[in-house]
Parts: structure tokens; sequence; C-alpha cells
């Protein structure tokens, strides 16, 4: 079986964090969404069509050399990927110390104590004593009817410091904070988050917010690393490249490399951390064979071109809320139920 050979980034409190992760969120129902009733609220339902070829996908990286791994609560698959982990670990492929996962907290436990009944559920779905990193999945505190809580993320953090203090995670860390809240909170912490979970990709580069975390030893972690380029994450609306991009398709040959790994080994050059999503074995080598070239300075700057600041996650519903951290555009949905009590 093919091994892959994943360098590292060192993270402020010591830890070292694998540059290429293995992406859980498995999406919602597209189905769902097709025969959603516009009069009601959105019932978007998780999509746990492809629960067995994640299983399956999984147990093939950590085969092949994966040693990070990224789940949520949110995700609804911690189960799987706890008994994945632990399958690995008894038959000898990895020892505990040798894989980094991280999961995360979800709005609804925004209190301080409440990180902490959160993270041991966690836990437990896992079947792990520890995790390597537990983020707050995003700065808004929405509670289960959703309403806004307004709780301030300064007060969640402190729960963050307890559990870490209690060492049931080794790193502590954020998502989805923009370059005001990151700054706030390294005003306001004992401890500075390790990471800074976000969106980037070739449309959404980020640098204010990369550059201020970097200067301040804060690590970057893009998800959603191919935007809109896939087929199912395109829209009518949304912008090159796509897949099938001449330009890209032209930088990719001269490395004899696929539209994918260019565009990965483009952000990872940027000194981002990358956890790619796929159910395909075959997609799951391919992401992490981006170690063994370089990209040229003019290929770097044609591709930077491509960013205009669009975003492919853009949850309008939550722009109501204190703590949204992106730019407000016009429009309403409500919050769909799925992401409400659970």
């Amino acid at each position: 079986m093919p091994l892959v050979n994943i360098p590292t980034f060192k993270l402020n409190n010591g830890k070292v964090l694998p540059a290429l992760g293995y992406g859980t969120w498995l999406g919602i129902s597209e189905k769902a969404l097709q025969n959603a009733d516009p009069s009601e609220p959105f019932s978007y339902e998780f999509d746990d069509i492809d629960l067995p070829r994640m299983v399956e996908a999984l147990s093939y990286a950590i085969d092949i050399g994966y040693r990070h791994v990224d789940t949520a609560h949110f995700y609804r698959v911690e189960p799987e990927v706890g008994e994945i982990i632990n399958k690995k670990i008894q038959e000898g492929v990895i020892t505990r110390g040798q894989i980094f996962i991280t999961t995360k907290v979800w709005q609804h436990f925004h209190r301080q104590a409440d990180v902490e009944v959160s993270l041991r559920a966690s836990l437990k779905r896992l079947n792990l004593d520890y995790v390597d990193m537990v983020l707050m999945h995003w700065p808004m505190s929405i509670n289960q009817e959703g309403e806004d809580d307004h709780i301030d993320y300064l007060d969640t953090w402190r729960g963050f410091e307890s559990v870490l203090n209690k060492g049931l995670t080794k790193s502590i860390g954020v998502s989805n904070f923009n370059i005001e809240q990151i700054k706030r909170l390294l005003a306001n912490c004992k401890t500075p988050p390790a990471t800074n979970q976000i969106e980037v990709n070739l449309n959404l580069g980020q640098s204010e917010l990369i550059d201020y975390c970097k200067a301040h030893g804060v690590q970057v972690v893009a998800y959603s690393p191919f935007g809109t380029m896939v087929p199912t994450r395109a829209s009518a609306d949304s912008p090159e490249p796509k897949l099938n991009n001449p330009t890209m398709l032209a930088i990719a040959k001269k490395y004899n490399k696929t539209v994918s790994q260019i565009t990965l080994r483009y952000l990872y050059e940027r000194g981002l951390a990358l956890i790619p999503k796929t159910v395909t074995k075959s997609r799951v080598l391919e992401n992490a064979s981006i170690f063994d070239f370089q990209l040229d300075h003019d290929d770097v700057e044609t591709i930077a071109k491509f960013d205009i600041g669009y975003r492919t996650v853009r949850p309008i519903f939550w722009q109501p809320y204190d703590n949204y951290p992106f730019d407000k555009v016009e429009g309403f949905e409500p919050i769909p139920s799925s992401l409400l009590k659970w």
C-alpha cells in the first residue's frame, strides 16, 4: 500500500499539527434542500448516505499515513470516527500519540461549564481519553430553540482554558473568527488559541486575517480548500476556477499534477494546514501527494488572481446574531431546523 509523508507545523504550545488532515464533514442532503417547503423553516437533514464510504476512506487514510483527523460534535460522525481510530490503534497501525484528533464545541454549549459538558460527550462518542485539539466552532452563542444567548466568546474561552487545564484536550483553538475577534481574544485570554480554522480557497484568500494570525503565532487551518471548484459546491454565479479551468489545467500539466493538487499545494505554500474532505480513496491519496514539488513564483502570482473575496460558506440565517463573523449581505433565511435542538 502506498505511503504518504505529510509534514507538520509546530503550534504555539509546542505541539505538532500535521499539515494535511482528513475532514469528516458529510454535508447537507441535497434532496432535503430541493424538497424543503419555502414557507417553513428549512429542514435540511445531514447527509449520511456517504457515511460508509467515509468510514472506508478514513480507514484507508490512516493506513497510508494520514495523522490528522478533523471532526466535530455538529458533524454527527464522532462515534464512527472514534471506532476507526481505536481499531487502527488495536491493529498497531498507529499509537494514540501518533494521531492528531480535532473536534469542536457547537453554539449550544457556549456557557463556561457547558464547554466541558460538550467535550466530555465528544470524548465518550469518540471513546477517547482526550483529544489533541478542541475548537470553538463559531463565535456566536445560539441555543437549541434558535435564540441568541448573548454569551461573550471571551466567557466561552474560559471554559476552553478549563478543559485544557483538566487534560481533556492537549490544545485549544477557534474556528470562523474574524480578525477583530482574534485580536480581542488574544488581548483577553490566559492561553492563546493554537489555531483558527477558517474557509480559505482560491476565491477567498483571507490574506489580512492569515497574516495577523501568523504574526501572533496562531496557525490557520483551511477548510473548504476547493471552494466551488467541485461541481457539488458550484452555483450559477460562482466564479472561476473550476476543475476544468484552462489556466489551472495548464499549470497542473506543467507539474504533472491535478488541478486539485495544485490548489492544495498553493494553499500549503501560504503556510496553511489543510483539511480537504473526500470519501473517494483515490482522492485521499491524491490530496496527500502534494509535498514533492514547489510552484514557481509566476504560477503563484497567476493563481493569486482568482482571489476575489467570494465565500462558499455563508450562513446568512445567522446574520442577526451577536458575533456573526462575516460581512452581511441582503436576504433572510430562518435557521434550518436540523441546526436547532438535536
